[in-house]
């Protein structure tokens, strides 16, 4: 091992965490395995988690990895970056669950309300999220960019005149966002036509807003960036207008040039009523969304494509009542982890979350709600956002409470009536690991989105009747 190498490692340890025994944790021993990987002995209680953090500056520590306890002395390889900076530190602590809240920030549009869909953690450490603000039709999309301390960096708003029309039109929506090297995409629809708006990523001002008429009432919810430019998906021919989530339309894929431009395009109404996430997997897409059943109920659908959008396969996942698919992420492995709700053998809506392998073929499946314990009849539990977890699990956010005039229970402090955000993180092999809801002081708070940061937390949308930005230190 090269003296240049161990110099440019130094071990940070700080005696932090405390065990179920009451023993202080301490890192022992280090050694430098490879100019990539190091290995750490800490003091340890068998059977207790522990969580090994990195920091670059001793500023911001973020989870390395996550290992129980197997002795006095626990040994682990830890991943190191080569060449991204002259120092590294480590701490050994166990973990904070389920994790408090470091911050929360509001912010709206020009609309009474706003209503976020879709967050980004951004390359420069800051979260940017879209939506749209007031109310269908005459909405505009709003996008608002925060650095990762909160602070508003800027705010816009987007509709038809972004594309030099003299009104701002109707049914402007914004549904996610991709970051790309020199700009943000968002993806969405400006007065009742599929867009694409390529934004300036230290403004926020449209750069080029390109829109598309697919067929009838039309919109893209997400893009993937390829080699040749971009693929969105989203529907075409909506038949509910005034839905901002299921527009109960047909499945559709496009393919866009670098500028935004459609080069290409075909439906996926065979396999999809809405098409809502893409992801890539080596040379192939992954598609999910809602597809109706034989039996007109809503079921979770999943496709694989080769890169010229021919199918590969296809699944459905569900039972006898309707599944809603909203969210999608991939493990680093190719794992496909899905997230929504269901009526399917359940009292009343739950969040429903199931790990499928890259070949789409069913892993583990949770349904889970009702976290406060009020009469699960009266109570939804509506998941939209799932990321996979670098431990081969998930961590999604949904919105609990109920929306029944004639009920309302109070247990403890909690309220039915009030609306909290809901997250649950599931390990690899689907066991829980722990869930927790978070509360406004006044008011209803429900989670539509979420993004795992840098720091190894978690920024979470919240649907406030504004943006909401909630932020979970790393967990």
């Amino acid at each position: 091992m090269s003296r240049i190498f161990l110099q440019e490692l130094l071990v940070f340890t700080v005696c932090l965490a405390l065990s179920s025994a009451g023993r202080t944790t301490e890192i022992t021993e280090f050694r430098v395995v490879s100019p990539g990987e190091v290995e750490i002995t800490f003091t340890s209680d068998a059977g207790v988690l522990y969580d090994v953090l990195g920091s670059e500056d001793l500023r911001n520590f973020s989870v390395l990895t996550r290992v129980s306890g197997s002795g006095d002395q626990t040994r682990v390889a830890v991943q190191v970056p080569v060449g991204q900076t002259e120092r590294r530190f480590f701490r050994i602590r166990n973990p904070q669950l389920p994790p408090t809240p470091e911050w929360f920030r509001s912010y709206g549009g020009s609309g009474e309300e706003s209503h976020g869909h879709y967050i980004l953690a951004c390359e420069d450490g800051g979260v940017l999220q879209v939506g749209e603000t007031g109310f269908l039709p005459n909405t505009r999309i709003l996008a608002i960019k925060l650095d990762q301390e909160g602070r508003l960096e800027w705010r816009q708003e987007y509709s038809n005149r972004s594309t030099g029309a003299s009104g701002h039109g109707t049914y402007n929506l914004g549904n996610s966002v991709l970051e790309v090297d020199e700009a943000y995409w968002i993806a969405g629809a400006i007065n009742r036509n599929s867009a694409a708006i390529k934004v300036n990523k230290g403004t926020g001002e449209a750069e080029l807003v390109k829109t598309h008429s697919n067929g009838g009432y039309d919109a893209y919810e997400h893009m993937v960036e390829t080699d040749g430019g971009l693929i969105a998906v989203g529907y075409t021919n909506a038949e509910d207008r005034e839905n901002t989530f299921f527009a109960e339309g047909r499945g559709y894929l496009a393919f866009l040039d670098p500028e935004g431009n459609k080069t290409g395009g075909r439906s996926l109404r065979d396999d999809l009523a809405q098409a809502y996430r893409i992801a890539k997997h080596e040379q192939a897409l992954i598609v999910s969304g809602l597809v109706w059943n034989e039996d007109d109920n809503l079921d979770f659908g999943l496709l694989k494509l080769n890169a010229d959008g021919s199918r590969v396969w296809g699944r459905l996942f569900g039972g006898a009542r309707d599944d809603h698919c909203f969210g999608m992420d991939l493990g680093a492995d190719g794992s496909i982890f899905l997230t929504g709700h269901t009526l399917s053998g359940t009292i009343n809506w739950q969040t429903y979350t199931m790990k499928l392998d890259h070949d789409g073929i069913l892993q583990w499946e949770r349904k889970r709600g009702n976290p406060r314990g009020f009469d699960p009849r009266f109570i939804h539990d509506e998941a939209w956002g799932v990321r996979a977890t670098p431990d081969g699990g998930c961590i999604l956010t949904a919105g609990t409470g109920d929306e029944y005039g004639s009920y309302s229970e109070t247990i403890g402090s909690d309220v039915s009536d009030q609306w909290e955000v809901y997250v649950i993180k599931y390990g690899p092999e689907g066991g829980l690991e722990w869930e927790a809801t978070y509360e406004a002081e006044e008011g209803d708070w429900a989670g539509e989105d979420l993004a795992l940061t840098r720091d190894g937390g978690v920024i979470i949308a919240v649907d406030s009747s504004q943006f909401g930005f909630l932020k979970l230190p790393s967990f």
